[in-house]
């Protein structure tokens, strides 16, 4: 009996633990295997994987759409958490297109898995068909189609309704489907269409004609320019450049940044299309198409831009807490993609609510007030037109009673425009126990406004915050802290802090509408900026070539001002500038804008432009023109950085109303600028300021860990290596860096098994890896003696590898006058998948000559026969295991020696002029005559009775030594036999029964001195630790891979070896297939596992009358 002080001590030691445990365990829930996307056609099966790991019971839900999926007819959930829709359903009513996700939940909380898009194989009309085109001679000819589909069809071309030749260098097909005749000659007139295809169908085009005219003299000009393009992460791009002219004009390429083109991934196709492969982020810029006449400064550019379009990665994680009641939580998650990912938060799988004490700050998620229910695990989602990703961590609700009581008396008094004081007086009951304050506050207007937190010592019962906005109602409260948990929150006061001058002036808008006017607007200041209300605007004006300066002053709520009287043909220099009750800001720089030199109606109108962030590096410019406009010929686009020079001016085809400006630099000021060419010449111009924003990135944090590398990826592999390649994290450290890789088989529970590597470049190859396994890899920065976290796991599993070992325990033995039976025992390496088995067999004097006999066995067999051996030969008998990979070592070969003189006594229909070869499988049918079954069951019958009888008399007597000529090694060449499983079907044929009923007689007679009341020893368990892998969706579908068929016919049961075999043949030798012995089965407890008792019922037919009943 312990002392109470001790048992206290205990339990509070008990209690530690089991928490700790339980902080453990969450981890364990995860995914190894989620749903990816996946095209079908209608009416094909489709399967979506979904395994989870984690701590039992772990179950599987589905979700299409956000919307739970119910189990049907039509939608069915397999035992390993997989999806199977046997029937694609695609009608405007129903249809299984959509996004899936699959949920999986423990004891411990809920995940869900990232997207997978199901998309349906189709094909739509097109959208652009070839037009006919007229070109001369030796110039170049362009057709181009354009069709939706999915997945995408691959583009052909037709001549004259024939298969177009493309032997030519003259002709070049591109990636989109633009088909470009070079140097057109008399002999390409004629009708043109092009051929889309795809898995679900494939469409004609309508037909086009070329007509071919003579060659006249002309400039350099670009028919078809780049288009800006949008791709995807790893696609190819084509940036289309066609140009004519008499010579005909050299096409070069170029980036407007001046940054070098990548030599690696692009290439020149044709006579100057550019294509780009396997494009990333630093593809994103302005190409420029310039067509030159050789020989000549004449020439003419075209610009496009290309955006990469980025998946979604989560650079700053959330980390699991533990916090006590009534605190305060904030779950970090920042993600970085293109277009900007958009934040989610899941607590269990599904969508947070948020309210009062849960709040969404941009991406942090902020839990006050923590209650027991906030104890979940919690899920980050990022999202975006490319994908998704999800990162989790968990939160820990520590309870506690003994707490203080809450701050009270509290007060706040403005000090400035950006700062209040704040006083409290100290907690009623347990004040001395109060080992920190922590102070939050908030914006009082507006919803999810951002919770703040300060902690301070408890030394104090003031503060001062001063990073507060001007002009603004801040509403705080304050939680006193103790070692065993917190306060209940105070009493909440609210505060205004107060105004000040604007942080900056508007952006400004400039259209001209004639050639003497300037229209000037601009949108009203945010709160945020203007710091209090904002009470006049300053617009100032001048020439460019006069100072001679213009003010004029407009009222508070003013957003727009027509600047008339103007001189034509003249730049003009603006700014304005913006006032609150405590004075005028510093006013914006100058902004230029040119009037047009004539005032017509025969040039086009001004633009009416908008301009939109893409990210914090691009810019999406959007415009339309005026419906009454003149005849629009085509765009000209210019911008620059504020007090920067202008970049060259960007033309743009009449076609074309947006276009995306990139390589910019974030929180950067830039005025763009537009105008429409006419007949008559230039149009009336538009002018837009626009701010950059800036780039998400890791929080700047004072001796903060790195952050970990992101992008692991698998480059190569094979059956025992992997090459892996990372990225270094966006930091600047300026030291040496290295990398820790940590690798483990997925599943191990042996700390043995988990390696490292050491390395200072982004990329390794992990050697000595077991085959046909799967692997997690992760891998951690190391910088200035600090580590970062492990990167996000990256699964993969190793090629399988060809049998390394040949087949152990190969035994011959002579069952008839002609006929040998051999047997082995299974491979013993883990994880390998044994497809079939080659048994080389041959007398002595072929084997002198190399002629070997060769049959072939399933990998689930582990017997087969050898049938028409001569009399008085010695023949040599070797086997191998092989894979998908390959073939395995053979085993040592084995003698058996027939003697002469043997006669057959057996009119077995095997053995006639007529029987199939045995290396063949057989299809025949043999049957037992109604006097021979009779015979078998009277015998089977006869030997139950004496194994009953015998065990009777042994009972008393267990544990005796065996007789010698029941050793175990002698049971190696019998035991095989009485397996159904593994038996070849040949040996069920008539006229070996009474041979084999006899061997069965004497392993029956083996078993029972072997027999302990109670108990038998012909049934072995799994070794501990090595939980079965879940089947596949495939195996349980459609059944597993090697198993024997089944239901071959009505009455009958089909092997995998030789042939069928009715059920009049098989009475009384089937048994359960969980009662099979395996040829492993002699093996020592070593070999085999543990050996577990089991009813001896079990291991036979109840009905030996009824072939229902038998053949199970």
């Amino acid at each position: 009996q312990l002392p109470p002080g001790e048992r206290c001590y205990l339990f509070m030691l008990h209690v530690f633990l089991n928490g700790f445990v339980c902080v453990l365990c969450f981890s364990e829930l995860s995914f190894i295997t989620e749903p990816s996307d996946v095209t079908v056609l209608p009416k094909d099966p489709a399967v979506l994987d979904c395994q989870a790991h984690g701590q039992p019971p772990v179950t599987i839900r589905w979700l299409k759409n956000g919307i739970r999926l119910a189990e049907s007819e039509h939608i069915h959930f397999l035992p390993n958490g997989s999806l199977f829709i046997p029937k694609i359903k695609h009608t405007k009513e129903d249809s299984d297109e959509g996004y899936y996700q699959c949920l999986s939940q423990n004891r411990y909380g809920a995940i869900l898995s990232q997207r997978s898009h199901l998309t349906i194989a189709r094909i739509t009309e097109f959208e652009l068909h070839p037009v006919n085109v007229v070109v001369s001679e030796g110039s170049v000819a362009r057709f181009s189609c354009a069709v939706t589909s999915s997945p995408p069809a691959t583009i052909t071309w037709e001549f004259n309704q024939s298969m177009l030749p493309l032997q030519t260098d003259r002709i070049t097909v591109l990636f989109n489907g633009v088909l470009q005749i070079h140097n057109v000659q008399l002999k390409d007139a004629g009708r043109y269409r092009c051929v889309a295809t795809n898995i679900a169908s494939r469409l004609k085009s309508r037909e086009a004609t070329l007509t071919v005219s003579p060659k006249p003299h002309q400039k350099p000009q670009i028919i078809a320019g780049p288009q800006n393009v949008t791709a995807s992460l790893h696609q190819t791009v084509v940036l289309e450049c066609v140009a004519t002219g008499n010579p005909s004009p050299i096409i070069s390429w170029s980036r407007a940044d001046s940054k070098p083109i990548d030599v690696y991934n692009a290439k020149v196709l044709g006579n100057g299309n550019l294509v780009i492969t396997d494009v990333n982020p630093k593809h994103s810029g302005i190409y420029l198409c310039r067509a030159t006449t050789p020989g000549t400064r004449n020439h003419t550019t075209a610009a496009a831009n290309l955006t990469v379009l980025v998946p979604p990665s989560i650079v700053e994680k959330p980390e699991s807490q533990t916090r006590p009641r009534a605190g305060t939580t904030r779950f970090m998650c920042q993600a970085e993609g293109v277009p900007s990912p958009r934040i989610s938060w899941l607590k269990n799988g599904e969508l947070v609510h948020l309210n009062g004490r849960i709040k969404m700050y941009n991406s942090k998620l902020v839990i006050t007030q923590i209650i027991p229910e906030d104890d979940a695990i919690y899920q980050c989602v990022a999202e975006n037109e490319q994908g998704s990703v999800l990162s989790l961590a968990r939160l820990i609700v520590v309870m506690s009673e003994d707490r203080p009581s809450a701050p009270r008396n509290v007060h706040a008094e403005t000090i400035s425009s950006s700062a209040i004081l704040l006083a409290w007086e100290k907690p009623l009951y347990n004040a001395d126990k109060v080992i920190a304050y922590s102070i939050h506050y908030m914006k009082a207007e507006g919803l999810n406004n951002e919770e703040y937190q300060v902690v301070i010592g408890n030394d104090t019962t003031s503060y001062i915050i001063d990073d507060l906005e001007p002009a603004r109602n801040y509403s705080f409260y304050i939680v006193a802290y103790m070692p065993m948990g917190a306060s209940r929150m105070s009493d909440q006061v609210s505060q205004h802090t107060l105004e000040d001058v604007p942080l900056r002036t508007p952006e400004l808008t400039l259209t001209s509408h004639s050639s003497t006017d300037i229209h000037v607007s601009w949108q009203p200041l945010p709160a945020k900026i203007s710091r209090g209300q904002v009470l006049a605007y300053r617009l100032s004006y001048r020439t460019a070539s006069d100072d001679t300066l213009t003010n004029v002053e407009l009222p508070q709520n003013s957003t727009e001002y027509l600047l008339a009287g103007l001189q034509p043909d003249t730049i003009y220099l603006l700014r304005m500038a913006a006032s609150t009750r405590v004075g005028w800001c510093e006013p914006s720089a100058w902004t230029s804008h040119r009037t047009t030199k004539i005032s017509s109606n025969k040039v086009p109108s001004a633009p009416i432009l908008q301009l939109e962030p893409l990210n914090c590096t691009s810019i999406v410019a959007r415009w339309q023109t005026s419906p009454d406009s003149v005849v629009v010929r085509g765009f000209r686009l210019c911008y620059h950085e504020e007090g920067q020079p202008e970049q060259p001016i960007i033309v743009l085809q009449a076609q074309t109303f947006t276009h995306t400006i990139g390589g910019l630099d974030p929180r950067r000021k830039y005025h763009v600028k537009i105008l429409a060419v006419g007949k008559a010449g230039d149009g009336h111009q538009t002018d837009q300021t626009i701010s950059t924003p800036g780039c998400v990135s890791a929080r700047d944090q004072v001796a903060a860990a790195p952050p970990p590398p992101h992008q692991v990826t698998v480059l190569t592999s094979n059956s025992s290596a992997v090459s892996l390649r990372w990225s270094h994290p966006a930091f600047s450290a300026g030291k040496a860096v290295s990398y820790t890789v940590r690798y483990t088989p997925v599943g191990t529970h042996n700390v043995s098994d988990i390696r490292y590597l050491q390395t200072t470049k982004q990329s390794v190859t992990v050697r000595n890896l077991i085959p046909n396994t799967r692997y997690e890899f992760v891998v951690r920065l190391h910088v200035d003696q600090m580590s970062s976290p492990w990167s996000s796991v990256v699964y993969h599993q190793t090629l399988p590898a060809a049998p390394s070992q040949a087949p152990a325990g190969v035994r011959v033995t002579l069952i008839e006058d002609d006929t040998a039976l051999v047997s082995w025992r299974e491979l013993s390496e883990p994880n390998m998948v044994v497809t079939h088995y080659s048994i080389l067999y041959a007398s002595q004097k072929a084997w002198m000559a190399g002629h070997w006999q060769r049959i072939q066995r399933e990998g689930s067999h582990t017997m087969a026969l050898l049938e028409k051996l001569e009399q008085g030969n010695v023949y040599l008998v070797k086997l191998c295991a092989s894979n998908k990979v390959g073939d395995g070592p053979f085993s040592e070969p084995v003698e058996l020696a027939l003697k002469h003189g043997l006669v057959h006594r057996s009119k077995n229909p095997r053995h006639s002029e007529n029987s199939p070869d045995p290396a063949v499988f057989s299809d025949g049918l043999y049957h037992i005559d109604q006097r021979s079954m009779t015979g078998i069951m009277v015998g089977v019958s006869i030997a139950l009775t004496c194994i009953a009888m015998y065990q009777l008399s042994l009972c008393p007597l267990t544990g005796l030594p065996l007789p010698n000529d029941y050793r175990p090694e002698n049971m190696e060449a019998f035991l095989p036999m009485i397996s159904d499983h593994f038996m070849d079907s040949k040996v069920r044929k008539t006229g070996k029964v009474k041979k084999l009923l006899n061997k069965l007689s004497l392993f029956f007679k083996l078993v029972s001195s072997l027999y302990e009341a109670g108990k038998t020893v012909l049934r072995y368990d799994e070794r501990l630790g090595s939980a079965p892998l879940p089947p596949s969706s495939r195996e349980i579908i459609y059944g597993p891979f090697h198993s024997n068929k089944s239901h071959a016919g009505e009455g009958s049961q089909e092997t995998g070896d030789s042939g069928n075999y009715s059920n009049e043949e098989s009475n009384g030798e089937m048994s359960h297939p969980q009662t099979t012995l395996s040829s492993g089965a002699e093996s020592s407890e070593s070999d085999s596992g543990p050996v577990r008792s089991k009813d001896t019922n079990d291991l036979y037919p109840k009905n030996f009358d009824d072939p229902k009943e038998n053949i199970r």
